[in-house]
């Protein structure tokens, strides 16, 4: 499958995609998410987080670029939004996150998708209306397009 296209009504059903998601990844798994202030990426998060089991709440780490949570595998929450180069994206040295064996979740994927890995889930959210969203995914990689059709 090249791509899915997932309109959502209500923050829950953003969620409970997301909760989808983290239920079926593996060791590894890189989600780049690109979407306006507002869009629903932390939200999407948060159902990701809760798929695998974890229990702290996955809040938007605009202030910290990382944070990792705890569950089934780590997550690794990662926002580049307060960033305003690749060159300071390059010298966060992300590559033990993105290439090591939890799962990341990068906000603001758009800033960097030249420094992040090359195979990842690419989540376009766009904002249709008050709690309506519509959700791009377009995998790079077998694994992905993999993911894409157990959704």
């Amino acid at each position: 499958m090249s791509q899915l296209e997932i309109i959502t009504h209500r923050p829950e059903e953003t969620q409970k995609l997301g909760t989808r998601l983290g239920e079926l990844v593996q060791p590894g798994d890189n989600f780049l998410l690109v979407g306006g202030l507002g869009a629903g990426k932390t939200c999407l998060t948060q159902g990701i987080a809760w798929g695998l089991d974890i229990e702290e709440y996955a809040a938007s780490p605009s202030f910290v670029v990382v944070r990792e949570l705890k569950g089934r595998l780590p997550l690794y929450h990662i926002d580049l939004y307060r960033l305003e180069n690749l060159e300071e994206i390059a010298e966060l040295g992300l590559d033990d996150y993105l290439y090591g064996s939890g799962v990341c979740v990068v906000e603001w994927a758009e800033k960097g998708l030249s420094l992040l890995p090359p195979e990842h889930l690419l989540i376009e959210i766009d904002y249709l209306a008050d709690t309506e969203r519509r959700l791009k995914l377009k995998p790079r990689g077998q694994r992905y397009r993999n993911i894409v059709a157990e959704l």
